[in-house]
């Protein structure tokens, strides 16, 4: 796989998430995320270019669903996803999940 600069920062989480994937329901762990890109690792197999939905789980935040993601990569039973299809209101709150923890690994470094 060819080394690819990503276009927004990943922020560590580690928070339950359910997933769905054709007829199959997974369960895992939401690892990193940013506003298009997470790492999950689930009881579920996925492969690369397979479609799925997601239930996530965010700490002090109420759930949300992505309603379309696509497997970009699979090692054992982590994959990176990029999400295709959330919807607008849910996209504004992940922004400001992910804004909150930029402040707060700023003042960290400070």
């Amino acid at each position: 796989m060819p080394f690819i600069i990503r276009p927004f920062r990943r922020f560590p989480v580690q928070c339950p998430v359910s997933y769905h994937a054709g007829s199959s329901q997974g369960r895992g762990t939401l690892w990193n995320f940013s506003v298009n890109g997470w790492k999950l690792s689930g009881d579920v197999p996925l492969r690369v270019g397979q479609m799925c939905s997601l239930t996530v789980n965010l700490p002090d935040e109420p759930s949300f669903i992505v309603s379309a993601a696509i497997v970009r990569w699979a090692r054992d039973q982590e994959y990176g996803l990029e999400t295709m299809a959330i919807d607008k209101q849910i996209h504004c709150r992940l922004e400001q999940v992910i804004e909150r923890l930029e402040q707060a690994s700023g003042e960290s470094l400070a």
